[in-house]
Parts: C-alpha cells; sequence; structure tokens
C-alpha cells in the first residue's frame, strides 16, 4: 500500500497547518521502532514500554490509515508504505536535531550542562582533576561525561564535546588537535618477573595479553608491528578499557596503555622500550555548538588543560 498525495503533503510540512493532525510523539514511536527492530528494542532506546510504543504505533496507522508493518511473530516488517514514511520520519528527525543544535548554541550564559564524550581509561584516571579544576572556576556549569571507547555522534547531540583519536571528516564537525599521544605495553612488575623480564618481541612469543574482543583486530596489529602471535597469546578479552588496565595490574597479562597513565602507575612497566605507538589527540564539537559561550568555554578549556599534559610527550 502507498502513500496517497495527501499524506505526502502532510509530512512534508504542508503550510496548510490545520491539515498537521496527527501526534508527533507517534511518528517518533514509529521511527525509532523502525530503526531498532522491534517494539522491545525501541522501548528500550527511548525508556518506554512496548505496550505504550505498540499503542503509538498502532495509532499512527489509524491516523494515517495506512499499515506500517507487517507483524510475523514477534518481528515487525516495514511495509511499502512504511518504507516510503520511514523517508520521511527519518528527515523530520534530523530537521529536530538540527533545529535543537541551534537553540543549544545561542545559549550565552556559562550555565547549563555541557556533555563530553572520552575513552574509558581517560575518563577514570586523567579526567576527574580537570573536571574539578573546571567546577571550581565555573560552578554553574553541569559536566555529563560519557565514557564509552565507541564514538558519540556529536551531529545527533549524543555529546557536545568529545575526544577522538582520528579527525572527523564532516563538514559540520571542527575539530583541534590537542597533541600526539604514545601508547606502550605495559605489564605488573609481577607478570614481568614470572617470564622472565623479556627484552625482544621474539622473548614475548609465549606471553599473554589482554585482547579487545575476539575479532583478532588487537593480534593483527601486534602482528604488523613485528610480533609474532597466535590465538593462544590471548586467553582473556575484555571489552573495557578499565576492566583490561585492572586486569594487567593484577598479573593477569599484557595490556596496551598510554604513557601518560602506564608510566604514573609505580605497580606497572613497560614491556619493550621499543614498542611505542603514536596517534594523534584531537578535541571535536558541532560547528554550530561552538557559538556557545559556555561549550566555548570548556572546549577552550579542555584544550588548554590536555595540551599541558601532553607537552613532553614525543
Amino acid at each position: 500500500m502507498g502513500i496517497d498525495k495527501t499524506c505526502i503533503t502532510l509530512i512534508q510540512y504542508s503550510m496548510n497547518w490545520a491539515s498537521v493532525a496527527f501526534d508527533w510523539n507517534r511518528m517518533r514511536a514509529f521511527l525509532v521502532t523502525a530503526e531498532e527492530g522491534s517494539l522491545s528494542a525501541a522501548a528500550r532506546a527511548l525508556n518506554s514500554s512496548q505496550p505504550t510504543l505498540g499503542r503509538q504505533v498502532s495509532a499512527l496507522e489509524a491516523e494515517l490509515s495506512l499499515t506500517l508493518f507487517d507483524r510475523i511473530g514477534t518481528k515487525l516488517i516495514l511495509t511499502p508504505a512504511g518504507l516510503e514514511l520511514l523517508q520521511h520520519a527519518r528527515a523530520m528527525f534530523d530537521a529536530a536535531s538540527r533545529a535543537s543544535l541551534t537553540a543549544s548554541g545561542q545559549s550565552q550564559l556559562l550555565e547549563g550542562t555541557v556533555c563530553i564524550s572520552v575513552g574509558e581509561l581517560f575518563a577514570g584516571l586523567i579526567l576527574p582533576p580537570i573536571i574539578k579544576k573546571l567546577r571550581t572556576r565555573e560552578p554553574g556549569i553541569e559536566i555529563e561525561i560519557v565514557a564509552s571507547n565507541s564514538s558519540s555522534d556529536l551531529r545527533r547531540r549524543e555529546a557536545d564535546i568529545a575526544f577522538r583519536a582520528l579527525r572527523p571528516t564532516q563538514p559540520d564537525l571542527i575539530a583541534k588537535k590537542v597533541c600526539n599521544l604514545v601508547s606502550r605495553l605495559y605489564a605488573s612488575s609481577d607478570y614481568l618477573e614470572k617470564i622472565g623480564h623479556p627484552l625482544s618481541k621474539e622473548e614475548l612469543a609465549t606471553a599473554e595479553f589482554i585482547d579487545f574482543d575476539d575479532s583478532g583486530g588487537y593480534r593483527k596489529y601486534l602482528d604488523d608491528l613485528g610480533f609474532r602471535l597466535t590465538s593462544q597469546n590471548f586467553p582473556v578479552c575484555a571489552e573495557s578499557h578499565l576492566i583490561q588496565w585492572q586486569l594487567a595490574k593484577s598479573g593477569v597479562g599484557i595490556v596496551t596503555a598510554l604513557e601518560l597513565i602506564g608510566d604514573s602507575d609505580p605497580t606497572m612497566e613497560r614491556v619493550l622500550q621499543d614498542s611505542a605507538m603514536v596517534h594523534s589527540m584531537w578535541l571535536v564539537t558541532h560547528r554550530d555548538l561552538r557559538t556557545s559561550r559556555r561549550i566555548k568555554m570548556v572546549f577552550d578549556f579542555l584544550y588548554d588543560e590536555f595540551k599541558a599534559i601532553c607537552t613532553d610527550v614525543r
């Protein structure tokens, strides 16, 4: 079943305001359900209940006189009409996101919330004293930290400011390089004593490393650096970098970490002096948010603080 011209006109923001009769929340319920693939997943994403979302989607179907999903068991499959409507729902969401970004960017008060996306180890071991200093200077600014090893989507307002290892290419994001960072292999003193303090990559052929996941990516990365390892060298896996670090501190195996973190821990030692891995660190924000006084202040503050920390990094 297709969408008739009346529905298309309505969805495309007709200037006949009286014709816009459907509930916008129901359109959002449809969009998230379509994107997530099920009512249960959509309910989790929206922090709502499955029955509530089901009623909203059914009500939208009734309002538009369309069948948007074919219900096959517990699965929801978009109908042709649903697929067509999904394009317009996504456009509406993107427009609403841009409006939110613009509104946020217009605030000139040094008050309100700033959301910062940063990796777990940085968030747990480097960021706290910097946030304390920021809050002392600007008590009106509230900080929300997204500690994750995946990248938050700044364009969809998942964060206001983010630390990235690569410079973003999207034209609506602006980035400022903070510095180059050095990562190395680290292990506890007890573990290195146990395996005889190896001095070369060849001597690490029987050592145990703590993996990120089961994809084999970390092993390939080390092999590209000249190591010759097998799956038996990775008996422990942890997605969380903080968990990895604690496992290494407990003597479980070898882990990759920043010099900033590894060299400051007296219980940990560099595994090889020639294992340096250099990468850049970028501070990123959305172009619209850069016009907000409070976000600009936090952006510049973080840049200055991390620049000072990274000054001596080669």
